[in-house]
């Protein structure tokens, strides 16, 4: 009897699960210090859960009204009644990963500090470990999602009759569609409300604290210091792990559905779908290949310690560009083997995409430098170097994404076979996204590095301690800006997948589509798609600075009116703090993701199926740039300050310091809180646009 690769997915997810086990209790067994570095470690734990807490507590409304919207909708026979239940489940695990990677990164945050008082070799060890948990489960849960939904409805359909005219592959992979439109939703509130509660703490921590009272970052005397590091953690952390988890699960359900569509015809819809399954599946061992060449030498500098990361990304994705030979070879042959070299597209863009956002954003390179070297002339001159850096930093990775679609879409056959070559972007997404195992240790290892960082400035360790932390700190902000632009140029193929996915669900459903752009509802989507991710940027932002603009009055209250504070003699009222920014990323956060729930329906309601397809191009587009542009300059802007810090320019405390500072506040929320939000937006109008089409077609004005 032959082995079902598709059996390799399951197994994958066990293995990836597994492996993170064995990594969480390795962290765990780490000594966390002294008693006042637990203390301080277990303030940011309590915060941290708090916050998660309420968050999780209002999302859950939110997912039981959407349940009974489409549990009434399927009752209407516009959905399959499998739907609100897939929904429900991609919610709880998208919000499940990124909670068990919060939980392990605030344990893992005092043990990379207490590390640290050896070697730095160690506390990368610690930190990374903690990381790779987090890039492990993302994976292992979106396997499991995956594989339990594929199962359970092959068994269904297998043993009940199948509409007239419809395919079972077809069922199965429009109903998994809808599985993604709760992890995308869940992620946005995750991304947005986190985003927003960080960098208010930051921003707020950073003008008061830095800035006005002149005290150095993470000093205890700063009553936002514990909301800051808290902050790091809901939301570079869980908002992350569940922003990368609907990014995950979205490019494999979407290629699968393309992948129906092209090989329907020729009775190789299973071949197809089992192609990014099982790459899914060997991207996990090799992720955890690749955590085993991450090691450093003791006084590395910051290039090593880079060298260090990439050398486990790099043997990660070779590996996968060997065994996805086999796996396409195997599953449909060498006659489709172009298949293989859109993966193959998407594994090289990726690297590419990371090596062009380390360059603009690493202090090693030329545009960062000149950021700090704009602080010599004051604030102003260091924000208009910092966007020109950030609108300059478009250009490369816009390019790259372009060749990867031209070349994944004429490797693939779209030349003979327009299908096909939508199939094959969608597995260049998969092919970009099959090492997140590891992409996202590297990326999620940052925050405990920071967190590190200020337990060892607020518990006092001596100055080789910070030092270490501090290094592992400047390459996390690096790594993050690499991490995010990773997960928006996938997002940029995966969304171009889902337009694709929507147009042929529109057809399945008997709707008739004109995409020309001499059609003004194609016109009219697609102004108002641009327009989008401009008004979804403005809400966010301007979130962050009502939300940091209560943490300011409160931390100069705090100082003003705690006698012997800021002489170190009184203790700050952390849990004020906290209290503010939790209450206001929970209010904040609404109306932005309802904006990206709601724009898609109202759109197909009164401009027609014809008009959404438009508004998902234009928003692809525009969210695409702005989220590379806004990425890109809040990253530049930090390192531009920590290499001030470095001691140039006169080093901390001097007025090019202060004017970074500035510059660095402004960059918060464009890299931590609207443009990673920005590649989770045009995904997830996608989804509902898909999952919605039933009822748009029946329901426009324009018919």
């Amino acid at each position: 009897m032959s082995f079902d690769l598709l059996n390799l997915a399951p197994i994958g997810s066990v293995f990836a699960l597994a492996f993170a086990a064995h990594l969480a209790v390795k962290v765990l067994k780490q000594d966390e210090g002294t008693e006042e570095m637990k203390s301080v470690a277990e303030a940011v734990r309590i915060g941290a859960r708090a916050y998660l807490k309420r968050q999780y507590s209002g999302v859950a409304i939110f997912f039981g009204v959407m349940f009974v919207v489409l549990l009434f909708l399927a009752t209407r026979n516009y959905l399959s009644y499998f739907v609100p239940f897939a929904f429900l489940t991609g919610g709880f695990f998208s919000g499940l990963s990124g909670y068990i990677g919060m939980s392990i990164a605030t344990r893992a945050s005092a043990r990379t500090t207490n590390a640290a008082r050896s070697s730095l070799n160690s506390a990368l060890g610690v930190a990374f470990s903690s990381g790779a948990v987090m890039g492990l489960v993302v994976v292992g849960l979106g396997l499991l999602d995956l594989s339990v939904w594929y199962y359970l409805l092959n068994w269904y359909y297998s043993c009940h009759a199948i509409p007239a005219g419809m395919d079972k592959l077809g069922i199965i992979t429009s109903t998994m569609l809808c599985f993604g439109m709760g992890a995308s939703s869940q992620a946005l509130f995750a991304r947005v409300g986190g985003g927003i509660f960080t960098k208010a703490a930051d921003v707020g921590a950073d003008l008061v604290g830095k800035i006005e009272a002149g005290i150095p970052e993470d000093d205890p005397r700063n009553p936002a210091v514990i909301a800051d590091n808290v902050g790091d953690n809901v939301g570079d952390v869980a908002g992350m792990g569940a922003d990368l988890y609907e990014s995950y699960v979205g490019s494999i359900v979407a290629t699968m559905a393309l992948g129906v569509a092209a090989f329907g015809a020729l009775g190789m819809s299973l071949q197809s779908i089992t192609i990014p399954m099982v790459m899914a599946a060997v991207g996990v061992v090799a992720s955890v290949i690749g955590t085993f060449f991450v090691k450093t030498e003791e006084k590395a500098q910051q290039g090593a310690l880079l060298a260090a990361l990439r050398r486990g990304v790099y043997s990660s994705s070779i590996i996968v560009a060997i065994a996805s030979f086999f796996v396409v070879k195997l599953s449909l042959g060498m006659q489709y083997i172009g298949i293989y070299y859109s993966v193959l597209a998407g594994l090289l863009a990726g690297v590419a995409i990371g090596y062009f956002t380390e360059f603009f954003t690493s202090s090693k390179y030329g545009p960062t430098r000149k950021i700090a070297d704009a602080s010599l002339t004051g604030p102003a001159t260091v924000i208009i170097s910092g966007i020109s850096v950030g609108m300059l930093s478009t250009v490369l990775p816009v390019i790259v994404v372009s060749m990867a679609i031209m070349a994944s879409y004429y490797l693939s056959g779209g030349a003979s076979n327009p299908n096909m070559g939508l199939y094959g972007v969608g597995i260049s997404a998969v092919g970009m996204l099959s090492t997140l195992g590891i992409t996202l240790a590297t990326d999620a290892y940052g925050p405990v590095a920071d967190n590190a960082g200020g337990n060892a400035q607020m518990t006092n360790q001596p100055k080789e301690v910070r030092e270490r932390t501090d290094a592992l700190d400047a390459l996390g902000n690096t790594t993050a800006a690499t991490g995010k632009g990773f997960a928006i140029g996938s997002a940029a193929l995966t969304a171009l997948a889902l337009i694709a996915a929507y147009r042929d669900q529109i057809v399945i459903l008997g709707g008739k589509m004109d995409l020309s752009l001499m059609n003004p509802q194609v016109l009219i989507g697609l102004f108002i798609g641009g327009m989008l991710p401009f008004a979804f940027c403005a809400l966010t932002m301007s979130a962050v600075g009502r939300a940091a603009g209560a943490v300011v009055v409160e931390v100069r209250r705090q100082f003003k009116e705690i006698a012997g504070l800021m002489q170190g003699k009184a203790k700050a009222d952390y849990a004020r703090c906290v209290s503010i920014v939790t209450k206001a990323a929970q209010k904040e956060m609404i109306l932005p993701s309802l904006l990206a729930i709601t724009a898609p329906i109202l759109m197909g309601i009164l401009c027609g199926i014809n008009s959404v397809a438009g508004m998902l191009t234009g928003a692809t587009v525009t969210g695409f740039v702005l989220a590379v542009m806004m990425a890109n300059s809040g990253g530049a802007w930090d390192n531009a300050k920590k290499y001030i810090e470095e001691g140039h320019h006169g080093g901390k405390g001097s007025l090019a310091h202060k004017a970074v500072v500035v510059g660095d506040t402004v960059g918060d929320p464009f890299k931590d809180t609207s443009g990673p939000s920005l590649n989770i937006l045009i995904k997830l109008m996608s989804m509902v646009s898909i999952v919605f089409a039933s009822f748009i077609i029946h329901n426009t004005l324009l018919k």
